[in-house]
């Protein structure tokens, strides 16, 4: 079960299979929706800063171009961050879930700390119109801080005092694997026509 339960997850970074039992009590795990059955959701969220999650191949997995596109643009204006850093951060923290909660308390799709909300200008962090201009803001802040997109993003994942403590990338491990996929996304995502604002 552990092997099929792979290969289902390894279409998406938040993947969701649905299990139901047939009239013999055989019990079933797909990840497409049988029809005129009563199932289960079971969901299997993989974001990039979790090193266990090995399940997913970040070069093939299934982009999301259209979700939230308004609100990235005009986020996108407002800090001068590119749309595909700002779309391959969501997908990297949360996986285009806006409910997303961190055991470490970051909320929402760009996994927002409640200390830094008021400085964002976010309220209501589960909200995308003011999570993602708040996520940006901050995107925006890293650029002014840090000139090379490394450290940009590293800075995202473990903060940017660690980054000039360390004079660069930190040594964690869940940073430098946060790195790697996020770099893959941002590439991806720019390559897909959503480097630049229309």
């Amino acid at each position: 079960m552990i092997l099929l339960l792979t290969g289902l997850l390894s279409a998406s970074s938040f993947a969701q299979v649905y299990k139901y039992t047939d009239k013999n009590g055989v019990i079933y795990y797909t990840n497409v929706k049988p029809s005129g059955r009563k199932v289960s959701i079971l969901t299997f969220p993989c974001y990039a800063s979790n090193v266990k999650c090995r399940q997913i191949s970040w070069e093939k997995v299934r982009l999301n171009t259209s979700k939230y596109t308004e609100i990235i643009n005009k986020a996108a204006i407002a800090s001068s961050v590119e749309p595909a850093l700002i779309r391959a951060i969501i997908h990297a923290e949360s996986a285009f879930n806006p409910k997303a909660e961190s055991p470490k308390g970051a909320q929402g799709l760009m996994q927002l700390m409640p200390f830094n909300h008021k400085h964002l200008g976010v309220s209501n962090p589960f909200l995308p119109e003011q999570n993602i201009p708040g996520g940006a803001a901050h995107l925006a802040e890293l650029k002014a801080q840090f000139d090379d997109i490394d450290l940009v993003i590293a800075a995202y994942n473990a903060g940017a005092g660690a980054v000039r403590k360390y004079n660069g990338v930190p040594p964690f491990d869940e940073t430098r694997e946060y790195l790697r996929r996020v770099k893959i996304l941002y590439r991806r995502y720019g390559q897909s026509n959503q480097g630049t604002v229309p």
